[in-house]
């Protein structure tokens, strides 16, 4: 059927906005029995319809065919068309047949239509359908049958018939309501110690001990090793606490000769540092050398990386001997037949130097001065410092940039991803913050919660499920979430009864939902909040319980938000109100 052409013969009689609000109701007209019809979206946005329409007597002539045709309508527009009840007279359907066979006609109504004998005895017509609710909110949405006797369905005798209304308190619970746990960590001053360690390969004169700068890669060497000690040294926040030069022994040779000789070497290494870094006798007595065995491993395992099938040979000697030191072990090595080879090709040509070194950055302690140094030298906090930082900011962006901060020198902190997260959860952006957490090696109970949040966000219910049923027993904002999760899934039966403890508005919401008027009021008379969204719930609920008289109290202070006013008048809890004076004292000011 074509709609254009119904509506277009509406000029001068309705508007399609009117006609949702004042159907055809009479009794002169088609009407639901024994009412209109209210109906809840399923859990997968499904809408069952199952009603009898009664056709008063007279209505359907004998040459003419009823044509019904429901239609999904918001306030002021047609979203959707679903199938058409169509029912033919007698003369009609002759005439149909005649028509059909002499002009090769094709009946678009023919899958659709029932034949009646006797039209002018009133007639009640069952109407059975299911379909999709397009994306968008449906609270209030109208099924209106639009209803044509002409025969063409197309041009006449234009009548409407408000058949079911789509009722759907749970699209009042907003994503918002997740329960997250925000962490305002206490604030200690800890000593700040951070360590570090490097090492520099250096070529020596055999049986010598110093450095020569002009030997292979030695100036490179030690001036990387002299840049990475500098900027503490020369840093005013930083104090060099220990710093320890290890020469590491050859494992070739006599050990007796090759420690002392390592030792020197360390020292000359130690020296040269003193000297570049123009030290203090008070940093100076920080730094000590020594040395250590390099042992045969290094040894073992470049001939292992080279695939070196004398490998074997010398981890069995390496392991049977791992008790002794390096020259019982090198005594063996050499009777090898492999032992030149490993000469030539493994021994290190260079002398390694290590060193580890350890230092203490000043600590902040007043507001003032986390936040004035937070500006100039955020590498110098410690991540209970930044945390302190992120609670003195009060704008939610800048909140968000010291959390970036903190992750960035601190990247496994629970706590600045926890929050950043829920911060990016109040902006819409799930898929952001479920990146945030993912970067986590692994989550507490708090962040696993905001976790499943951000997949609600994202409408990925079965991913949130799954984390929230793991902690629903011990973590009561899980339990409370998973409720909600369910709510928005439709399945309201385990929604009511995951929510049942918490008696809140959103409790009081899914009650409603499943038609537990008293328990929902029952809800709200606990319930102390005064938000515009808990005054809109008791509104509806004094409508439903037909208490008149405690309908405007709370509807006043719900419709201040703009969303719950424009809800409001479409609401189908309301529609027997809407003539009284205090309705229109409410609505009609705007």
């Amino acid at each position: 059927m074509n709609l254009k052409k119904i509506y277009g013969c509406l000029t001068g009689v309705a508007t399609l906005s009117a006609l949702l609000v004042s159907c055809n109701t009479s009794e002169a007209g088609i009407k639901v029995a024994p009412e209109v019809q209210k109906v809840v979206p399923d859990s997968c946005g499904k809408i069952a319809l199952d009603l009898d329409l009664e056709v008063p007597s007279g209505y359907v002539s004998p040459r003419s065919r009823l044509i019904v045709v429901p239609q999904l309508c918001d306030s002021s527009r047609i979203l959707m068309d679903l199938d058409p009840l169509v029912l033919d007279a007698p003369i009609f359907t002759k005439k149909m047949q005649r028509k059909q066979k002499l002009d090769g006609y094709l009946d678009p109504y023919a899958g659709y239509a029932r034949n009646i004998e006797n039209p002018r005895r009133a007639q009640k017509l069952n109407y059975v359908a299911q379909f999709d609710l397009p994306e968008g909110e449906h609270n209030g949405n109208r099924i209106l049958g639009v209803v044509t006797t002409d025969g063409c369905g197309e041009c006449s005798a234009m009548d409407t018939v408000l058949m079911a209304v789509i009722v759907d308190p749970v699209e009042l619970i907003r994503k918002e309501a997740l329960q997250l746990e925000w962490i305002e960590p206490e604030f200690v001053i800890r000593p700040k110690i951070r360590k570090g360690r490097g090492e520099a390969r250096l070529q020596f004169i055999i049986n010598r001990y110093d450095i020569r700068l002009d030997l292979g890669e030695n100036r490179q060497e030690m001036e990387h090793m002299l840049q990475t000690l500098k900027p503490i040294v020369e840093d005013t926040l930083a104090q060099l606490t220990s710093l320890e030069i290890y020469g590491l022994a050859s494992a070739d040779g006599p050990l007796s000769f090759n420690t002392p000789l390592a030792r020197n070497r360390a020292n000359s290494a130690r020296k040269w540092l003193e000297n570049q870094l123009q030290l203090s006798r008070e940093q100076r007595s920080v730094i000590t050398s020594d040395s250590r065995p390099e042992g045969w491993m290094p040894v073992l395992e470049a001939m292992v990386r080279a695939n070196d099938p004398d490998s074997v040979s010398v981890k069995a000697i390496l392991e049977k001997y791992a008790s002794f030191n390096d020259d019982v072990q090198e005594r063996y090595i050499r009777k090898l037949p492999c032992w030149k080879n490993i000469r030539e090709r493994y021994l290190q040509k260079d002398r390694k130097v290590e060193y580890v070194y350890t230092y203490m950055i000043r600590s902040f302690t007043t507001d003032k001065e986390l936040l004035e140094m937070y500006q100039k030298r955020p590498d110098a906090f410690n991540e209970e410092e930044l945390l302190r930082v992120s609670t003195l900011k009060t704008d939610p962006h800048e909140k968000m940039e010291v959390y970036r901060t903190i992750l960035h020198y601190f990247p496994q902190s629970q706590v600045a991803a926890n929050n950043l997260a829920i911060l990016l959860l109040r902006e819409g952006k799930g898929e952001e913050a479920e990146q945030v957490l993912h970067s986590l090696d692994s989550l507490t109970d708090y962040a696993l919660n905001t976790l499943a949040a951000t997949y609600v966000y994202q409408n990925q219910y079965e991913r949130a499920i799954e984390l929230l049923d793991t902690k629903k027993d011990s973590m009561r904002e899980a339990r409370y979430n998973l409720g909600l999760v369910r709510a928005m899934q439709r399945r309201l039966g385990e929604a009511y009864e995951l929510l049942r403890p918490y008696e809140d508005v959103n409790t009081a919401i899914v009650a409603l939902s499943l038609n537990k008027n008293p328990e929902a009021e029952d809800i709200m008379q606990k319930d102390a909040s005064t938000t515009p969204l808990s005054n809109y719930v008791r509104a509806m609920i004094a409508a439903r319980l037909q208490k008149r008289n405690s309908i405007f109290e709370p509807l006043r202070k719900a419709i201040i938000d703009e969303k719950l006013r424009i809800r409001a008048v479409g609401e189908y809890d309301f529609m027997p109100y809407h003539d009284d004076v205090w309705w229109k004292d409410l609505f009609d000011q705007k």
